[in-house]
């Protein structure tokens, strides 16, 4: 048990970010790592800023620490993160006419698999047609081997001995 708590401090203190790197304003520093937690690393792609260890992750908690610092809101460090990564950089990108393509693909999915669900369960179910007197009686002849074909006059391609 003792070796647990120690692994977990030690694992708290390696995740823990180098207090050179923080604001010396509480305030400041809250409000950047609230906007970490906003930012996709571009590396990872499916991880925000705060929790990647990404070269270019440490490099835009750095910028976004400096703009911070140098009085700009959350709203102007956002745009300048857009402006320079595009809406991509967002974890969560705001609803524009943009991207409303993005946000309406994965309903069009599920609208579109309903559908083709409907439209093959709603689809009639033919019954198996009966053969035809001759159809039979030829089939009968197939399966007997009576086909009225003499075997010696197979060709080479229907032997593969030959």
């Amino acid at each position: 048990m003792p070796l647990a708590v120690a692994l977990a401090a030690a694992l708290c203190l390696a995740a823990a970010s180098d207090p050179a790197e923080r604001l010396p304003d509480p305030t400041q520093e809250a409000r950047a790592r609230a906007l970490f937690q906003e930012v996709r690393c571009m590396v990872c792609q499916n991880e925000s800023i705060a929790d990647s260890e990404a070269g270019l992750a440490i490099d835009l908690r750095r910028l976004v620490r400096e703009r911070i610092a140098s009085g700009q809101d959350d709203a102007q460090v956002r745009s300048w993160l857009v402006d320079r990564y595009g809406e991509f950089v967002l974890l969560q990108p705001s609803f524009s006419w943009a991207n409303l393509a993005l946000w309406l693909a994965p309903l069009a999915a599920v609208i579109a698999g309903v559908l083709a669900l409907a439209a093959h369960l709603r689809r009639p179910v033919l019954p198996d047609a009966a053969l035809t007197e001759a159809e039979a009686r030829r089939l009968s002849d197939l399966l007997a081997g009576t086909d009225g074909h003499d075997p010696a006059l197979k060709s080479s391609r229907d032997d593969p001995n030959a």
